[in-house]
């Protein structure tokens, strides 16, 4: 009776694993959605956009980009909690995401337990970016601008709570300036303004300032990381620049809502792995000022409770409230 017992077992063992590696084989049948939780024009959006192309070529069905922009990134991040876990919507969010539960004591969605961690995609520096309006040329000539005209300087963000909102309330901290914060739905519309002259600054992710920094649309005073950017050699840190303890990083990952059938977990994994291997996609992250990371799965998942827990601190620390 046991061995008999045994042997159903292990063959329902086989079949499982039989059945997961043809979902795996046979997955996708029809396009796949990403969600993104911010408007065209983003940081999220110059990632997930690029990464899509190779995806569909990989996978052979069409990548949809499903823009969901508003409250910081937790609008499109409530709606890909909500989502079929049926293998065909995946959630591509920010480091913005790991703020959000200190900000927003009344989300809908646990970012930590309502997905499953696939991967992080980008990880590029923050950048202190000014309109070519704006009278200074270096880090230290803006500060002392903005010290001498207190209240008067605007800066855009993506949203309340954003690592752009943030990292501007650091600088203010940091260097002793009044500086204005202007939420918008996303950094698109907010860079759309700066270009114009609507904003005199953003704290911006590079992967959304490269082009208008390459253009001379944007100055670039510093790199808020602990090296240069690749793509910006020229560009200092804000240590190097004069500003110490100045270091905000941003990275951009893909979720799937929990419960996603294993097997399609593992092969979009294994997909994601490939496509950021590709050296066309790495020269295009490179041009953004992102490195190409290595951070999958389980791994991703500690990651993203320290930076959960790192950015409540900041937060807590800071005490910045919602404009």
């Amino acid at each position: 009776m046991k061995r008999t017992i045994r042997t159903l077992g292990l063959a329902m063992t086989a079949l499982a694993l039989a059945t997961g590696g043809a979902l795996a084989q046979s997955w996708p049948q029809k396009p796949v959605t990403f969600i993104v939780p911010f408007p065209a024009g983003g940081g999220t959006d110059a990632f997930a956009r690029p990464l899509g192309v190779h995806l569909e070529a990989q996978l052979g069905q069409r990548i949809v980009i499903d823009n969901r922009g508003g409250a910081g990134g937790t609008i499109g991040a409530s709606v890909a909690a909500k989502a079929p876990a049926d293998g065909y919507t995946f959630f591509i969010g920010a480091a913005h995401h790991a703020i959000a539960p200190a900000l927003y004591p009344k989300l809908d969605y646990n970012i930590e337990t309502d997905f499953i961690p696939i991967g992080v995609v980008a990880q590029p520096p923050q950048v202190i970016a000014v309109h070519p309006g704006v009278p200074a040329k270096d880090l230290n000539e803006f500060i002392a601008y903005a010290r001498a005209n207190p209240e008067k300087l605007n800066f855009g963000s993506a949203g309340n709570g954003t690592t752009h909102h943030l990292a501007g309330e650091l600088f203010k901290t940091l260097t002793g300036t009044k500086l204005t914060h202007v939420p918008y739905r996303g950094a698109g519309p907010a860079m759309q303004d700066l270009l114009a002259g609507h904003l005199q600054m953003m704290f911006d992710g590079l992967g959304s300032s490269a082009a208008q920094i390459e253009g001379e649309k944007l100055r670039a005073l510093a790199v808020a990381s602990s090296k240069r950017a690749a793509a910006f050699p020229n560009v200092p840190t804000a240590a190097e620049a004069g500003l110490k303890d100045y270091e905000v990083s941003t990275w951009y990952a893909m979720w799937a809502p929990k419960n996603t059938p294993a097997p399609v977990i593992e092969r979009i994994t294994a997909e994601l792995k490939i496509a950021l291997a590709k050296p066309a996609l790495i020269e295009t992250w490179r041009k953004n000022g992102s490195d190409t990371p290595n951070l999958y799965g389980a791994d991703f998942g500690k990651f993203v409770t320290s930076e959960v827990e790192r950015w409540g601190e900041v937060v807590r620390k800071s005490a910045v409230k919602l404009d």
